[in-house]
């Protein structure tokens, strides 16, 4: 197993380490539910970093990068629905343009083609990964909350509809 899977892997035992402790009661849990999210969230870059400049893409990694990424978020957002801090739409919205777009890629793929993340997407992925941990640090402010939930809403519907805009020919071949 290579460097770049082994840092998947660290970030995808990370999640119940992350999931656990937002459960703890303790003063300073908070704050550490911060630092393991904030560890599982750079490890994304540094293992797909390690995995292009070092020549170690492999198929697992492939599989298992973009899972270990949305279970993260996905596990951070169904906290705060449970804590009252985003509405289970929002969630709902993310995860369904999540699938939506995996879809699109498996079909480009049948026919072909490869679907390369777009500038949106990557948008989306920062504005979510900052808006996390700042709902994470700062727990006591709804305004914070609201404005975070809008963000992340945007920006995922925006991405969500700009890949379907501009790869719907992989819907429609023969058009």
């Amino acid at each position: 197993m290579n460097t770049a899977n082994k840092i998947t892997l660290f970030r995808v035992v990370l999640i119940p380490v992350f999931v656990i402790v937002c459960y703890l009661e303790a003063p300073a849990a908070q704050w550490v539910a911060l630092g393991v999210f904030i560890v599982a969230s750079l490890s994304d870059f540094v293992d797909g970093y390690i995995a292009r400049n070092y020549n170690q893409v492999t198929d697992f990694g492939k599989f298992l990068d973009p899972i270990a990424d949305k279970l993260l978020v996905t596990a951070a957002m169904l906290i705060f629905v449970e804590q009252g801090r985003m509405p289970a739409w929002v969630l709902l919205c993310v995860i369904a343009r999540e699938f939506a777009v995996s879809a699109l890629r498996l079909v480009a793929v049948d026919n072909g083609r490869v679907i390369a993340a777009a500038w949106s997407g990557k948008v989306k992925t920062a504005c979510t990964m900052v808006g996390i941990c700042l709902m994470l640090a700062f727990r006591q402010w709804p305004v914070l909350d609201a404005a975070v939930n809008a963000i992340i809403l945007v920006t995922t519907v925006y991405s969500g509809v700009e890949y379907f805009r501009k790869n719907r020919d992989v819907l429609n071949p023969g058009k």
